[in-house]
């Protein structure tokens, strides 16, 4: 299999990302395995697709995901220009919000070179098409109300205050564009009188997301992840975590401080994925992160969802096999039945 993972950025990959963890374990089994930033990929004039693509050096054991992405990002790899059409697998794991201050031009640059590659025939995942509808978070809105916590989403400061008095006075306010926990508020009685400064903070930049704070949310969230739409389920464990914070962040993923600790799959969470499963399934994502507050989703993560590592941490499990295992599956029926299966159905088959 040939393989490649699109990232924001090379030299800004971490090893314990989900990417680098998912690129390891494709070159361990002698895979050919590249990493290409957006800013890498181009169109050529004979209407191929072209990337400068970075990988492993072939052949070689490496024993960390450290001496792996140092090889990557420092040279002592291999550096080439790639006809990405000649690749099996492209994976698009950049995230557009991480681009969307400093770099906007970048932020749906994956997503167009790689429906450029799906219509050439490389198996996109997840598939591309859809995962422009996705670029925001009023894709989550197309879920099904009952799995969603109340929320609005205006610019208007009259709508954000009287949404927030009839949640009680205690609701969360968030960007529109944005991951990570970035600009994320907490109204309460404490933080009522700082509600006109949040507002105007967040509408500076855009549209402004509301959602009725669950109480559930002080033990945390869970992180579940989800593969052709069924929760990823390796020897009997649950790819999944819960992300606590001890701090008064109201944010508890990963990249605002929180920490990682084993959790329960319970029906209500399996429940979930019920609901949400036909339209991953449709819109043809492959791998994503659901982000579960008590009863209900707060986010699905279908562009980067990370936390394989802490998955494995809490459960003693390596999921990352799993995954490339599926995606060899894949490349099977492709080589069976070609483009008759398009992307978008096959990404989840």
């Amino acid at each position: 299999m040939n393989i490649g993972f699109v990232v924001n950025d090379v030299a800004t990959e971490k090893p314990q990302y989900t990417t680098t963890r998912l690129a390891k374990a494709a070159a361990t089994r002698g895979y050919q395995t590249w990493l290409i930033g957006v800013g890498d990929l181009a169109h050529d004039p004979d209407g191929t697709v072209s990337a400068r693509a970075r990988g492993p050096k072939s052949g070689k054991n490496y024993r960390s995901l450290t001496s792996f992405l140092d090889d990557v990002q420092n040279g002592e790899g291999v550096t080439e220009r790639i006809c990405v059409d000649d690749l099996d697998v492209l994976m698009l794991r950049n995230d557009p919000a991480d681009d969307a201050n400093d770099r906007p031009w970048a932020q749906a640059s994956g997503i167009l070179f790689g429906q450029l590659a799906a219509r050439r025939g490389v198996l996109v995942v997840n598939d591309p098409v859809h995962l422009a509808d996705a670029i925001n978070k009023t894709y989550f809105q197309h879920f099904p109300e009952e799995v969603r916590p109340r929320t609005l989403i205006t610019r208007q400061a009259d709508e954000i205050k009287e949404f927030v008095d009839g949640c009680a006075g205690k609701a969360v306010l968030k960007p529109l564009q944005g991951s990570g926990g970035q600009g994320v508020f907490l109204v309460n009685d404490e933080e009522a009188p700082n509600l006109n400064q949040m507002i105007e903070t967040l509408t500076r930049d855009g549209y402004v997301v509301a959602q009725e704070y669950l109480p559930a949310a002080e033990e945390g969230d869970v992180r579940l992840f989800v593969m052709n739409g069924q929760p990823l389920n390796v020897e009997g464990e649950y790819a999944a975590f819960r992300r606590v914070n001890n701090t008064e962040d109201v944010r508890s993923n990963m990249h605002a401080g929180g920490k990682a600790e084993p959790v329960k799959i319970t029906d209500e969470m399996l429940r979930l994925v019920e609901l949400v499963r036909p339209k991953l399934l449709r819109d043809g994502m492959f791998l994503v992160g659901l982000d579960i507050v008590g009863d209900k989703l707060m986010e699905v993560n279908v562009f980067s969802p990370g936390g394989l590592g802490s998955a494995k941490a809490t459960t003693g499990v390596d999921f990352t096999n799993a995954v490339i295992d599926d995606l060899e599956r894949k490349l099977d029926l492709r080589r069976s039945y070609g483009v008759a299966i398009p992307n978008v159905r096959l990404a989840t088959l």
